[in-house]
């Protein structure tokens, strides 16, 4: 048992370690691509952090249980928003941009609401699959679009770059965060066992949080270092990922049977977090969001619980 808390010391310790040098990493290398933050948090930094989501989809399809990837998707993407995006609104309101404002807030709002109605015959095929993929596509191009913008509009001169620096400092920083997110799953879940908590209550809390300590390290820490977007690209970007990239690629190779009644829980979660944590018109994600999608997190466990 203290082997358990010595691994999930290390964990923690590598997530702020690497949280740190993650968005120092990337705050960097925006600037040497000159580009906002957050354009490379909803791209670069939101496929790192669903790295683990696509490989559990893609050997799962294989496997020929692509409902477990499913699951694991929409799980995902309530934690991102309800326990990560709430934690660092708690710690002082975030300030969006208006291009992710325009950009990212709209097809993470419509990504849910499109698999609900693509899951009207209660299942993902193979169709369904090309179709979001072909719209997380149209999202990339349109977002590759922006950052080309942004870059022939910028001065070639922003003050001194190191590019080398910020990559080392992005790409050492997320193997850190993946790291953690393994040592906090694996000390928390031996803790769990030791209090008698069944394996589907360790998965729906321990499990969906650890492999979440990539997003919530990430927004914690750019959210103490003032850069906002970061943490918001992130969180915003990794849910499109999941929601539109990583169940397309699943649904692609082996198309999904999923009930809508048992899959509408998460999905009308996964709208309702992304709808409250929706800006005003100044841009601003007021502290009292964090509470409501806290409340929101918690009627998600408890239903994952129940369902179980």
């Amino acid at each position: 048992m203290a082997n358990a808390y010595l691994i999930l010391a290390a964990g923690l310790v590598c997530a702020a370690v690497g949280g740190e040098l993650f968005v120092r990493g990337a705050v960097g290398l925006a600037r040497a691509v000159r580009v906002s933050p957050g354009i490379i948090a909803a791209t670069v930094a939101a496929f790192a952090t669903s790295s683990p989501e696509l490989t559990v989809a893609i050997n799962a399809a294989l496997a020929g249980a692509p409902e477990i990837s499913f699951g694991d998707a929409l799980g995902s993407n309530v934690v991102n928003v309800g326990l990560v995006l709430a934690l660092a609104l708690l710690i002082a309101p975030i300030t969006a941009r208006p291009s992710s404002i325009r950009r990212d807030f709209p097809v993470a709002l419509l990504a849910p609401v499109v698999l609900a109605i693509l899951l009207v015959d209660n299942r993902l095929s193979r169709l369904d699959g090309a179709l979001l993929l072909a719209a997380f596509v149209a999202w990339l191009i349109a977002v590759t679009r922006e950052a080309a913008g942004e870059r022939s509009a910028a001065a070639a001169v922003l003050g001194e770059s190191k590019p080398f620096r910020a990559v080392v400092e992005s790409v050492i920083g997320m193997a850190l965060l993946v790291a953690a997110g393994k040592l906090i799953v694996e000390g928390a879940t031996e803790i769990a066992r030791s209090f008698g908590l069944s394996e589907f209550a360790i998965g729906a809390t321990v499990v969906a949080i650890g492999t979440s300590v990539p997003e919530l390290a990430t927004a914690i820490i750019s959210r103490l270092r003032g850069h906002d977007e970061v943490g918001l690209g992130t969180v915003l970007g990794s849910n499109i990922f999941n929601g539109l990239m990583i169940v397309g690629t699943t649904a692609a190779i082996t198309p999904i049977s999923v009930p809508l009644l048992q899959a509408a829980p998460a999905l009308v979660l996964g709208v309702a977090t992304v709808a409250l944590s929706y800006p005003r018109r100044s841009g601003i994600v007021g502290r009292w969001r964090g509470g409501m999608l806290l409340a929101v997190y918690v009627v998600f466990v408890i239903t994952a619980l129940q369902a179980g």
